[in-house]
This record gives C-alpha cells, sequence and structure tokens, in this order.
C-alpha cells in the first residue's frame, strides 16, 4: 500500500508547489484530502481534472472557509490529521482562522507545512512572485543561459518543485520523525527562495574555491565545457554529451573518432573552442537514431534529447515503467521506488468536492450536519 499508507494529510488548495508536495506524499501512500474552495478561485490555468497531474491520487472537499462553519468542518478535520499542507500568503491562513495556532491547538501532533517563495518573515515575505523570482534572488537564475546572453527560465523545476515541493516534503518527513522522540508536531516554514539556494550549494563552493569564475555558459556543468552541452545532429535533432571524467572522455574521444590530442589536454580552456568546433562538426553528419545506435550505453555518457512526446516510448522508461497512462493522460508514475512498501498505481484527480459526503462522514459528521452545511453554503 505504499510506505506512507495510514498517513492522513490535508491540503488546502493552493497552486504549483504545495499540490506536487501532496502528490509525492499522495503517490506513497498517504491519505491526502484537499480542502476546496466553494467559489472560483483563479488558482491557475484551468483544466479538466484528468490533466491536473499534481492534483492526482487524493480525495477533495468543498469548504467555504470564510463561513464559521466551513471553517469548523476544516479545523474537524485537521484534528485528525498528520500532516497539514498550506500554500498560501503569510497571514492568510490565521486571518481564517487556520493559522498554525488554531490547528494546533486542537492537535498538539499536527505537522503544518507551510510552502511561500519568500518564506513567513523577512522583508519581501509579503510581497508577490513566483518561480523565477525566488530563483533569481539565489543565484541560480543568474547562472543559466548561453554564453553572452541573457539568463534563461529552467522552467519552474528549480523554484516552485525542486527548492519548494521537495523541501517541503522533506522538511514534513523530517518533522514526523523527531513527533517520535517529542509526541509533539510543528511548523515548517518551506520558503522556495531558501530551497532554491540550498540547490546552488555545490555552486557556491566551486565559485569560493576558484572553479566557477567563468562568466555564465562559459562553466564547466553551464554549457561552457564542449564535453558538458548539447550539439545538432544531421536531421535537426539533438543528444547530450555529458562525459565530465577522463576516463569518460577518451571513451566518447574513441568511439566518435576525436583527435588525441583532445582527451591529452581534456580541461585546457585555451582548446576548448576549437574542441568544440571538432565535437560540432563530427556530430552534425549523422542523425540522432545513428548516434543512438553507436552510443547509447556506453560509457561516452551519452543520450538523445527527447521531447515530452518521445520520453514516455524510451525504451529504458518503458522498461522501468517511468510513465504511467490514467483517463488517456501519459504522465511520470510515482518516484522513488520500494522494494517491499510498494504504493498503488495513481488515481486522477477529483473533481472539485467530489468527496465530501464521505470524508466527512468518515470525520463524524452525520447526514444531517452534511446537509446543514451544504444548506448554509458551508460546503459543497
Amino acid at each position: 500500500m505504499g510506505p506512507l499508507h495510514g498517513l492522513r494529510v490535508i491540503e488546502l488548495a493552493s497552486i504549483g508547489p504545495g499540490p506536487m508536495c501532496a502528490m509525492l506524499l499522495a503517490d506513497l501512500g498517504a491519505d491526502v484530502v484537499r480542502i476546496d474552495r466553494t467559489e472560483a478561485s483563479g488558482l491557475g490555468v484551468a483544466m479538466a481534472p484528468r490533466h491536473d497531474v499534481n492534483a492526482r491520487s487524493r480525495r477533495s472537499v468543498q469548504l467555504d472557509l470564510k463561513q464559521p462553519a466551513g471553517r469548523d468542518a476544516a479545523l474537524h478535520l485537521i484534528a485528525g490529521a498528520d500532516v497539514l499542507i498550506e500554500g498560501w500568503r503569510p497571514g492568510v491562513a490565521e486571518r481564517l482562522g487556520l493559522g498554525p495556532a488554531a490547528c494546533l491547538a486542537r492537535n498538539a501532533g499536527l505537522v503544518y507545512g507551510r510552502m511561500t517563495g519568500f518564506g513567513q518573515t523577512g522583508p519581501l515575505a509579503q510581497a508577490a512572485g513566483h518561480d523565477l523570482n525566488y530563483i533569481a534572488l539565489t543565484g541560480a537564475l543568474h547562472a543559466i543561459g548561453p554564453a553572452g546572453g541573457k539568463p534563461v527560465p529552467p522552467l519552474n523545476l528549480v523554484g516552485d518543485y525542486g527548492g519548494g515541493a521537495l523541501y517541503l516534503a522533506f522538511g514534513v518527513m523530517a518533522a514526523l520523525y523527531e513527533r517520535q522522540r517529542s509526541g509533539r508536531g510543528q511548523v515548517v516554514d518551506a520558503a522556495m527562495v531558501d530551497g532554491a539556494a540550498s540547490l546552488m550549494s555545490i555552486f557556491y563552493g566551486l565559485q569560493a574555491g576558484g572553479s566557477w569564475d567563468a562568466p555564465r555558459g562559459e562553466n564547466l556543468l553551464d554549457g561552457g565545457a564542449p564535453f558538458y552541452d548539447t550539439y545538432a545532429t544531421s536531421d535537426g535533432r539533438h543528444v547530450a554529451l555529458a562525459a565530465l571524467e577522463p576516463k569518460f572522455f577518451a571513451e566518447l574521444a574513441t568511439r566518435i573518432g576525436l583527435d588525441a590530442r583532445f582527451v591529452q589536454r581534456q580541461y585546457d580552456r585555451r582548446l576548448w573552442p576549437e574542441m568544440r568546433s571538432a565535437i560540432t562538426a563530427v556530430i552534425a553528419t549523422r542523425s540522432r537514431d545513428d548516434w543512438c545506435a553507436a552510443l547509447e550505453g556506453s560509457d561516452a555518457c551519452f543520450a538523445p534529447v527527447l521531447s515530452m512526446d518521445e520520453a514516455p516510448q524510451h525504451r529504458h522508461a518503458r522498461e522501468r515503467e517511468a510513465f504511467v497512462t490514467l483517463d488517456g493522460v501519459v504522465q511520470p508514475g510515482p518516484a522513488p521506488r520500494f522494494d517491499r512498501s510498494r504504493p498503488a498505481p495513481p488515481r486522477s484527480a477529483p473533481t472539485p468536492g467530489q468527496h465530501t459526503d464521505a470524508v466527512l462522514a468518515e470525520a463524524g459528521f452525520d447526514a444531517a450536519a452534511i446537509t446543514a452545511l451544504r444548506a448554509a453554503g458551508a460546503a459543497k
């Protein structure tokens, strides 16, 4: 049933990293109940539930949290939960009567996970922003992009999901582990600026040691090194070469026919422009599939650059069942893998309020109480 089977999570509906964190927990077996708003929320791009991959594998209750009855119903659900995930601007939950003080008063063992861009404190805590703003403050955005060009947005992977959802999930699990000793819950303040900065740790170390001192796009891991970059093939597609270590670069050079002097002077930056030209010319002589046949699976550190349509069809992804199809939508499957506690297959996202009656009934509300909540507009 998954390693998190039996873990009860309440998710206050939000956008971006909050839902993904809840998805990660649900994928591994947690019972996640999302409290959706009863009115149109403007929480992002409208999509059918089956397309809302980050919202999969949980149940949905619709409550009007601005009404005392709706707030009290939410607190009742929270009282029986292990974890609460909240992704609103600092102070919003408190104004609704659902802040940490109110929730922990009802449930002293609750792990209250808070997801924000700038954190709960600091001069920017109340400022609006999105992934690009958060990673801009950490040095990450400045470091990504071509030589001589402007910084390039790396999708919203670094702030929202790497620095946000994953760090919130890690913080929640750490707090749950600590709860085993203390018996007490606590607040997890997960800020995307903090998480994205943490992801940059190695680069700050490289910079301090003098190994990351060139402009953007001219360093070892940002496309500056010709043996760590992408190249166009004869059919207009691309391949990725990442032969950082000398033994792997020697393998690559042998297989594609590079001059031996490039191997002997792999890290001589003075030779990099000529090396790049040579690799560019060689890779352009054959199609991407031809290079796959010649290099894939070897120690040349090679991979084809696949589109999102192609990636699920790759033989490695298919063998590992890395992608699943739910209601006709191809999407990444749960990760990571476990040899014993294997979770059930994920389920498509619910429609808002799909499980209101069932969840409230499980929490102890009788039919009359549920009917009264609906009649008052506090639940849908």
